[in-house]
């Protein structure tokens, strides 16, 4: 069949469509529920569903909901020399860094770590961050996802400060946190090989996928944590703190502290691990 012709095959499809649509949905969770069934009849993929739902989801949450707090912020400060920012920014490997002037909680602008290179190839160069500093975009944290979403869109920025009532800064968001809340998780500067469940960063420090099963993490580090109720990292993150978490919370959890480093709405998907002594 020619791209264009409607044979029998296509028309069952929109028939199909047609019946699963026919009834208009008048809630969101109606909506949500004829999608799932329109999955249900392979009219959808998996994939396809998680979006959707996705979509749904942001136009609902606010951006108090997937911000960074403040204490979790990696920042600069105006003030430091080139020699204490450097480390600063290959430790983090992030591409952009709030700049903190002599109130603390005040946010001066925004510091891309390209703009360091040229200072880096030419060490006689006279370093002044207020060269620099770009614009910081702040953002009230009852703003909705998808409001911020197109104003990142229209402005180009990646990155924006979240201000509480008092006009301090209480944490970041970025383009790609609420990407996330849509298609799931994005590859950064924390992935590692495919068939890698735990890499070793330091003598105790680890970044650890939460899909490791209990089982491997036990084997790993010689540990017995129970898996009677629950088979990966991330289950047993989410039962010690209660609720599902948002990156940047830790918990302690028998000798080791464990860190978020990726999540979303949904689903917990990195890790950093912390031995808390050296026996574990």
């Amino acid at each position: 069949m020619r791209n264009g012709d409607s044979g029998p095959l296509s028309g069952r499809w929109l028939e199909r469509l047609k019946r699963i649509f026919s009834n208009e949905p008048e809630d969101r969770v109606q909506l949500i529920r004829l999608l799932r069934d329109a999955r249900a009849r392979a009219l959808l993929d998996t994939d396809a569903l998680s979006m959707m739902e996705g979509v749904l989801q942001v136009a609902e949450m606010r951006v108090q909901d997937i911000m960074i707090p403040r204490a979790h912020m990696t920042v600069i400060d105006r003030d430091d020399p080139l020699e204490d920012i450097l480390p600063v920014i290959i430790e983090s490997a992030h591409s952009r860094f709030p700049v903190i002037g002599d109130d603390r909680s005040e946010v001066v602008g925004i510091l891309l770590a390209k703009d360091l290179l040229a200072y880096c190839r030419d060490g006689r160069r006279r370093f002044d961050m207020r060269d620099l500093l770009r614009s910081a975009v702040f953002v009230p944290e009852s703003k909705r996802l998808n409001v911020l979403l197109n104003e990142f869109r229209a402005s180009r920025n990646h990155m924006a400060i979240v201000v509480d009532e008092y006009g301090a800064a209480a944490g970041l968001v970025t383009i790609e946190d609420v990407l996330e809340q849509i298609v799931g998780e994005i590859e950064d500067e924390h992935d590692f090989d495919e068939e890698t469940s735990i890499l070793q960063r330091s003598e105790r420090e680890y970044t650890v996928k939460a899909v490791t099963e209990i089982e491997d993490f036990n084997e790993y580090f010689r540990v017995h944590f129970a898996d009677d109720d629950f088979d990966t990292i991330a289950g047993l993150v989410a039962h010690a703190l209660g609720h599902l978490p948002k990156r940047g919370e830790t918990v302690d959890i028998d000798g080791f502290r464990f860190k978020v480093l990726r999540a979303d709405s949904r689903r917990i998907y990195l890790l950093s691990v912390r031995r808390l002594s050296v026996d574990g």
